[in-house]
């Protein structure tokens, strides 16, 4: 938007732009063409000025995301720079046994491992994949070429539900309001109480919304008790529109978002529609909640993981998320055949 000849002309300019549906905060700036950089190098130089940074999973199970963080970790620069690794995907009633494990002490691995992934907060299979637990063993991998000072170690940060004890919606909804403040919490105790640095993996929907205020995602908490954090989201989203060069670029591709063309693209490019709540309505750009956008490919191109097999088609097994899902309040009665067609989709071909 060019410059106002005065005060009136600034206020007709504004109105006609939110006419045409356009946001007036992104038009007003003068932006950018944002620059391919290397995802890695990037976020790991960010722990040079940030305790902790915060890598969006996008799709949960999706696998280039999951081969994205795998190279990462494995990458010689990571343990020289990183402490610790927050993730979602493991409840925090396992911490003492994940402690051990990663540490390469002998414990029963394939039942332990699958009791972290399971008994989370979340009802659904999300982590009911084996990717979950090849990054685990990867952590455990790489410590056994570490000294124990450099040793990494892996926080579990989902809330330590026990879910013998849920027996109603409010028992679960007790639960399911801790899943941003207890991961915070267990940073502000473990990492940054400890003057160490952290690697958090995430679903992208807990590192939005950082400058509310007081804060109710991950970041956003963290943030308001003074901790800033550098937040990357990923994505299979077509930002192409935005910028058209980015068509051509090999993946994976990170950009940063401040005053870039990228940085422009409204919210719902990447998350569908925002939250009906004043704070979204003040803050419509994905720049307003991100710091660097991580792309993985397109929407065709992504894959997700397939599930645990035989073991999802298991009466036991496919009883326990059925409980767990209708105490969560999803519908399952509604569709009887959804875990069903997860689980045929997990099959080997």
């Amino acid at each position: 938007m060019a410059a106002c000849r005065s005060a009136g002309a600034c206020v007709v300019a504004v109105a006609l732009l939110f006419a045409r549906g356009a946001d007036p905060r992104a038009q007003a700036v003068s932006r950018s063409a944002a620059v391919r950089l290397d995802p890695a190098t990037v976020i790991l130089n960010a722990f040079e000025s940030y305790r902790v940074v915060s890598l969006g999973e996008g799709p949960h199970g999706n696998e280039q995301g999951h081969a994205f963080r795998l190279s990462l970790l494995r990458d010689p620069r990571f343990a020289a720079v990183v402490n610790d690794i927050v993730v979602e995907s493991g409840s925090a009633r396992y911490q003492d046994f994940m402690d051990r494990w990663v540490l390469g002490e002998a414990v029963p691995e394939a039942e332990l491992l699958r009791a972290v992934r399971e008994n989370t907060v979340t009802p659904t299979p999300a982590w009911d994949r084996p990717m979950y637990d090849e990054m685990f063993r990867a952590v455990r991998d790489i410590n056994t070429s570490l000294p124990r000072d450099r040793q990494l170690r892996i926080l579990l940060g989902d809330p330590p539900i026990n879910w013998s004890e849920v027996r109603t919606a409010d028992d679960y909804r007790t639960w399911l309001l801790r899943r941003d403040s207890h991961p915070a919490e267990l940073i502000q105790r473990e990492v940054l109480a400890k003057g160490r640095r952290a690697l958090v993996v995430y679903g992208d929907g807990h590192f939005q919304a950082r400058r509310e205020r007081p804060g109710r995602s991950l970041v956003g908490i963290l943030e308001t008790a003074g901790t800033k954090v550098f937040t990357v989201t990923s994505t299979f989203a077509d930002l192409s529109p935005f910028q058209k060069d980015v068509a051509g670029w090999r993946t994976p591709w990170l950009a940063s978002l401040k005053g870039t063309l990228l940085g422009a693209a409204p919210y719902e490019t990447f998350f569908g529609p925002p939250p009906p709540v004043d704070f979204f309505k003040a803050h419509p750009l994905i720049e307003d909640h991100f710091d660097a956008v991580l792309v993985m490919g397109t929407a065709s191109e992504m894959r997700l993981a397939p599930l645990e097999y035989p073991h999802c088609n298991d009466p036991d097994y496919a009883r326990m998320r059925r409980v767990r899902m209708e105490l969560a309040g999803i519908p399952v009665a509604s569709d009887p055949q959804r875990l069903s067609r997860e689980c045929a989709a997990a099959a080997p071909k």
